[in-house]
C-alpha cells in the first residue's frame, strides 16, 4: 500500500510592511527547531519519499528575514546587550522569553527552570515591574540565551556543535556567547529552503503550496457558504471576494515557481477547507490535486445523487478521488484523521518504539483491506509543532518512523505526484462538501460575534480600497502594497484566535496583527485609518478597568482654582494601572478624569510633563476628532474635526471649546459640538503625540464608553 506523508509548514504574517519589522519570532525559532530537523530526518533515509506543502506566506518571511529585508523585533531584544536593557525591555523579557514547552525545554534545564520560578510561574503583568528588578544583569543575559538556546534543535546541534558546548555550560553566559547562538539561527534560515529545493530537485519530497495568506478559500469566495455546514450559525453580512481566492492561489504558484523552480502540482488549501466553487479556480491555477480531511469525503459522498444507494464504506478513504465541480475535476486525496492526530497530537507522550509500532501495526492493517496496487492512506499533519512536546525534539520517533516505512514489505512512501501518475483516480464524486478539517466545518473562522466583526471590517476596509481605486489614480505600486495587505488580512490564523475556540497569551497580538494590516490599506492611500480600527475586537471593554460619572460636573476650566469637589463624581481611568508589557514606565498620563455637565462635556488629564500634542478620537455618536498642542505657554491650539464615514474628516469651528494646559489639561467641549442628546451613547479615546507617532494611549485597548446624562441623572445615581 502506498503511504503519504504530508508535512504542513505555515507561520501567518508577523511582518508590519510599513516599518519593515516582524512582531513576533516564529518563523526564525521554527527554522532553528522544526525545519532543519525535518529535512535532515529526511535526508538521512535516501529511500524514504516524503511531500512537504511550505505555505507562501511562511516562505517570504523566511526571505524577508536571510535577505535582511525585515528585522525580528525579539532577535533585536535578544541581542541588546543585558546591561543597556530599561525597564520595558525587562518586562518584554519576562514575560516573553518563557514562551515555550516548560516540560521538555525549560525545567530539564537546572538555570532556566530556577529564573521561571524567579519570575513565576503565574504571574500578573502589574506586578512584572517589580518582578523585573529582581533580576539582575546575569539573569536577564542568561534569559535571553537560554530562551534561544533552546529553540536550537537536535539537527542545529549535529551541525553546530559550540551548541552542544553551550547547553553543557547551562548558565554565567557571555554577550559573545549570546551572539554566536543567535548568529547560528541566521545560518539556519539561509540554509533551510535550499536543502528542501535540493530534495525535491533530487527526487525525495514534492513540494506543495497553500494559497499566498493562508486564507479560508470558502469564506473569502463568500462567507454565506458557512451555511451549507453551519445552518444555525450567526453569519457577518456576506463577504464575497472570489477574485482574491484566485489572486491567492495565482501568487502562491508565482512564487513556487521562484523559490523551487516549478510550480506546484498539489494544494493544501488552508485548514483544509473547501467547496465546490474554488475547485475551478485550483484548475485554473494549475493545479493537478488536492488534500483534505476524511470528514469532507464521507460528507461529500452522503449528499452526493450518485451514492444514494450505495453504502459509503469506510474503506472509500484509501484511494484517490476524482472531484467534478463547476464544468472541470481534480484529483483529490483525503486525510486517514486518527493515525494523522496520534502522530500530532500523542506520539510524544509515548515510548517511541511504542509510537512507532503503533503506528506501522495500524498501516499493515489498512494495507490488507485496501484496493490492491492503488491503496494510498494519506498522513497529513502539522510539521511544525508537535516536535516541541518529544523530549529529543522528535528525533528518536521520527527516525525509527521513517526507517520502518523503509523497510516494511507491504508499505511504499510515496509523493502524490508519483502516486497519481501510477494510478489516476477512479473512484468519482459530484457532490464536494463545504468544509475544513476541524468538525468539516468553518466554525472555527465564522459564526462568533468576535469573529464576524473581524469579516466585516475586512469588508469595510476592501470596499474602501476598490472605491478608492476606481476615483482616484493611485499609482500601480501603491495599490498592489495595499492588496498585499488585504490578502494578508484574509489570512485564516488571525480568525483563529477570535472567539472562544481557541486562546493563548498572545490572543491581543494577533487581534493587533490583523487591525495592523487592514489600517495600512488606509495608510498606504494616504487616509488615516477609521478610529475603531484601534480598538482590539478581543477584549470587551468592559474590562478597561475605568469608573462610570455619577454627578454632573462645573469645573472651573481655568486652571486657577482647581477645587476637590470639581472632579468629584466623575468618570476615573487611573493611567498608572493600565501598563502591560507595551507600555514605557515614564509615562506622561497619570490620571483621567471625564464626565458631563449641562451642557458641555470635561475631560482632565494630569501629566508628568508637556507632551507635543493632545488627540482626543471619538467614536460615538458620531466619528470626530480634536487635536490640541500649545506652541508656546498660555495659548493652546485646538482643530476640531467632523466625519461621516470615519475616514475623511472636515475642521469645523472649534471657538466654544475651552482649554486649560499646565499640570494638568483641562478642557471643555460644549455638547452641540459632538451632537450629543440625551441617552446617546458615548465613545472615546485619548492619544498623547510625539513626533507625529502615538507615544501613549487611554485607554491603551478600546474605548471609554457611558451614555450622556438627562436631566434626572443625579438622581439615578443617588450619590452622596
Amino acid at each position: 500500500m502506498n503511504v503519504v506523508l504530508l508535512w504542513h509548514m505555515h507561520q501567518p504574517y508577523y511582518v508590519n510592511p510599513l516599518t519593515k519589522k516582524a512582531m513576533m519570532p516564529w518563523v526564525r525559532l521554527h527554522a532553528a527547531k522544526g525545519y532543519l530537523d525535518m529535512i535532515d530526518l529526511i535526508s538521512a533515509q535516501p529511500d524514504l519519499r516524503v511531500n512537504v506543502n511550505f505555505t507562501p506566506v511562511l516562505v517570504r518571511q523566511i526571505l524577508e528575514l536571510v535577505n535582511r529585508e525585515v528585522q525580528d523585533e525579539w532577535e533585536n531584544l535578544s541581542r541588546k546587550p543585558a546591561a543597556d536593557l530599561d525597564l520595558l525591555e525587562r518586562r518584554h523579557l519576562l514575560e516573553n522569553f518563557f514562551k515555550i514547552n516548560w516540560d521538555t525545554l525549560v525545567r530539564p534545564v537546572p538555570r532556566y527552570a530556577e529564573l521561571l520560578a524567579k519570575r513565576g510561574a503565574h504571574y500578573t503583568l502589574g506586578k512584572l515591574d517589580s518582578v523585573a528588578r529582581t533580576f539582575s544583569e546575569g539573569d536577564l543575559r542568561d534569559l535571553q540565551t537560554l530562551y534561544n538556546l533552546q529553540w536550537c534543535g537536535f539537527s542545529a546541534a549535529h551541525r553546530f556543535p559550540v551548541l552542544k558546548e553551550l547547553k553543557a555550560k547551562g548558565r554565567d553566559y557571555t554577550e559573545a556567547e549570546k551572539s554566536t547562538v543567535l548568529d547560528i539561527h541566521d545560518k539556519i534560515l539561509g540554509l533551510v529552503l535550499g536543502e528542501y529545493r535540493a530534495a525535491a530537485e533530487r527526487g525525495q519530497i514534492e513540494l506543495t503550496t497553500t494559497p499566498y495568506f493562508h486564507p479560508i478559500m470558502p469564506l473569502v469566495y463568500d462567507t454565506n457558504i458557512a451555511r451549507r455546514c453551519q445552518p444555525h450559525s450567526s453569519l457577518p453580512s456576506a463577504f464575497s471576494a472570489p477574485e482574491d481566492v484566485r489572486a491567492q492561489l495565482r501568487l502562491a504558484q508565482d512564487q513556487h515557481q521562484q523559490v523551487f523552480g516549478h510550480r506546484s502540482r498539489g494544494l493544501w488549501p488552508s485548514e483544509g477547507s473547501i467547496c465546490p466553487e474554488i475547485v475551478p479556480l485550483m484548475i485554473e491555477a494549475g493545479f493537478d490535486y488536492f488534500c483534505s480531511d476524511e470528514g469532507n469525503l464521507f460528507k461529500s459522498l452522503k449528499q452526493d445523487p450518485a451514492w444514494n444507494n450505495r453504502p459509503v464504506n469506510h474503506l472509500e478513504l484509501f484511494q484517490g478521488w476524482r472531484i467534478h465541480a463547476g464544468g472541470t475535476s481534480i484529483q483529490a486525496l483525503f486525510r486517514e484523521r486518527p493515525l494523522s492526530d496520534f502522530i500530532g497530537f500523542d506520539a510524544a507522550h509515548n515510548e517511541a518504539s511504542h509510537a512507532v509500532g503503533h503506528l506501522i501495526n495500524n498501516l499493515n492493517n489498512i494495507a490488507r483491506i485496501a484496493p490492491a496496487g492503488r491503496g494510498v492512506v494519506s498522513l497529513i499533519l502539522d510539521g511544525e509543532n508537535a516536535w516541541e512536546a518529544f523530549p529529543d525534539g522528535g528525533e528518536t520517533f521520527l527516525t525509527s518512523f521513517y526507517r520502518a516505512l523503509v523497510d516494511a514489505p507491504d508499505l511504499e512512501p510515496r509523493r502524490i505526484g508519483d502516486y497519481f501518475d501510477a494510478h489516476p483516480a477512479q473512484a468519482e464524486t459530484s457532490h464536494l462538501h463545504s468544509g475544513s478539517w476541524i468538525r468539516s466545518d468553518f466554525d472555527i473562522w465564522v459564526g462568533d460575534p468576535e469573529e464576524n466583526k473581524g469579516w466585516e471590517w475586512l469588508k469595510e476596509t476592501r470596499h474602501f480600497l476598490v472605491e478608492r481605486l476606481a476615483l482616484e489614480n493611485i499609482p500601480p505600486e501603491r495599490a498592489q502594497e495595499a492588496w498585499w495587505e488585504i490578502y494578508a488580512a484574509e489570512g485564516s490564523d488571525w480568525f483563529w484566535w477570535y472567539g472562544p475556540d481557541f486562546t493563548i497569551d498572545t490572543d491581543f497580538l494577533f487581534d493587533e496583527l490583523f487591525r495592523l494590516h487592514l489600517q495600512n490599506v488606509y495608510r498606504i492611500l494616504g487616509v488615516e485609518p477609521p478610529a475603531h480600527l484601534d480598538i482590539p475586537i478581543c477584549l470587551p471593554t468592559s474590562d478597561l478597568g475605568y469608573t462610570q460619572p455619577l454627578r454632573l460636573l462645573a469645573p472651573d476650566i481655568s486652571g486657577g482654582s482647581e477645587h476637590y469637589f470639581d472632579w468629584l463624581g466623575a468618570g476615573e481611568l487611573n493611567l498608572t494601572r493600565q501598563q502591560t508589557a507595551m507600555f514605557q514606565g515614564d509615562r506622561i498620563g497619570q490620571k483621567l478624569y471625564f464626565g458631563f455637565g449641562t451642557n458641555a462635556f470635561f475631560l482632565r488629564l494630569d501629566l508628568s510633563r508637556h507632551p507635543e500634542a493632545i488627540l482626543i478620537r471619538f467614536l460615538l455618536p458620531h466619528p470626530a476628532r480634536l487635536t490640541l498642542r500649545q506652541p508656546n505657554p498660555g495659548k493652546v491650539e485646538a482643530v476640531f474635526e467632523l466625519s461621516q464615514d470615519g475616514v475623511t474628516f472636515t475642521p469645523v469651528p472649534a471657538q466654544d471649546v475651552l482649554t486649560h494646559w499646565g499640570k494638568s489639561f483641562i478642557i471643555s467641549i460644549p455638547r452641540h459640538l459632538l451632537a450629543i442628546e440625551e441617552g446617546h451613547e458615548f465613545a472615546f479615546f485619548v492619544q498623547i503625540l510625539e513626533g507625529g507617532l502615538q507615544r501613549e494611549r487611554y485607554p491603551e485597548h478600546g474605548t471609554i464608553e457611558l451614555r450622556a446624562p438627562g436631566k434626572d441623572f443625579e438622581s439615578e445615581q443617588w450619590f452622596v
